[in-house]
């Protein structure tokens, strides 16, 4: 039985449709990734899963527990660190942590959690004084504060320097390891691939793409990554039927594509007709970032 199990998820904001018909199911011990640019739905997904706002339509189970008829019995079983913790500026670690424990109406360890998450050193430090990876860590001790079998993280690693990301990770996998269910919604395709079981891509409401980070890889299999410098920059960004995903920087173009040879025929002659040469061309195989890119590119219309 999967842990969490969201299935036909919809919720919309006057002619806004945030979440449409959004499913999937997080095994026990399994990390699942939730991805797509701003305003894709993660957000709305998210705050439906924990009872923050309430959807439109679709079922919640956690645990087994439809959370919809019986919202509190299963956000016992539910821990979340979001992007914000809305705690007051004056407040200590013990302080946050006896909070949460009464609002769960639990008896919390607090040496353990303060150990497990590095914040013994910081356990009577107000929150304005934590550094932003201390508050993360925070963050991450709330969410385990009634010991949950699903934990939801929003961006957990969003502006940490490299050191504390490994540390995060590692808190991470700690919890794949203990069998917990985590959904990780993230910006970041490379911390996505290297920590994602499974992950699904939003955009526009709706999941345009599932599956383990090298199925999503495979589909691009056969796409390459043209990055081309010309003599002079351009006017205008070329027409090219045989690419997608087209930036243009000065006189830098990149672009995707699966037909190399056409791409460039059209490239060519785009820089003819504006008496501009090719300086130099590199190809390289499409990587996760590209492909989540051109998902949510074609899905959008660009």
């Amino acid at each position: 039985m999967a842990k969490l199990a969201v299935r036909n998820l919809s919720k919309r904001y006057g002619s806004i449709q945030a979440a449409c018909d959004v499913s999937f199911e997080i095994a026990a011990g399994e990390i699942f990734g939730l991805l797509g640019p701003n305003g894709a739905g993660k957000t709305t997904t998210l705050e439906s899963l924990i009872g923050l706002i309430q959807p439109d339509a679709g079922e919640i189970e956690v645990c087994g527990i439809d959370a919809r008829r019986h919202p509190q019995v299963a956000k016992a079983h539910i821990g979340a660190a979001l992007q914000s913790t809305g705690l007051q500026d004056k407040i200590t670690s013990c302080e946050a942590l006896r909070l949460f424990a009464d609002l769960y109406d639990r008896r919390v360890d607090l040496g353990t959690l303060l150990d497990r998450f590095g914040l013994r050193d910081f356990a009577h430090a107000s929150f304005d004084t934590l550094s932003g990876g201390q508050k993360q860590r925070l963050a991450l001790a709330l969410a385990f504060v009634n010991d949950p079998q699903v934990i939801v993280l929003d961006e957990p690693t969003a502006g940490l320097d490299p050191r504390m990301r490994r540390e995060f990770h590692t808190h991470i996998r700690q919890m794949k390891s203990e069998g917990r269910a985590v959904l990780l919604a993230t910006h970041d395709m490379e911390e996505a691939e290297r920590l994602c079981d499974r992950m699904a891509v939003l955009a526009r409401g709706r999941i345009i793409a599932a599956g383990k980070p090298t199925e999503l890889i495979a589909r691009a299999r056969d796409t390459t990554m043209i990055s081309v410098q010309t003599s002079a920059p351009l006017d205008r960004l070329p027409r090219l039927a045989h690419a997608t995903e087209l930036v243009l920087d000065g006189s830098g173009i990149r672009f995707a594509t699966t037909q190399v040879n056409a791409a460039l025929a059209e490239l060519v002659a785009a820089l003819d007709a504006q008496r501009i040469s090719i300086v130099s061309l590199r190809g390289e195989r499409a990587t996760l970032e590209d492909v989540i890119l051109e998902l949510t590119a074609a899905s959008s219309g660009i």
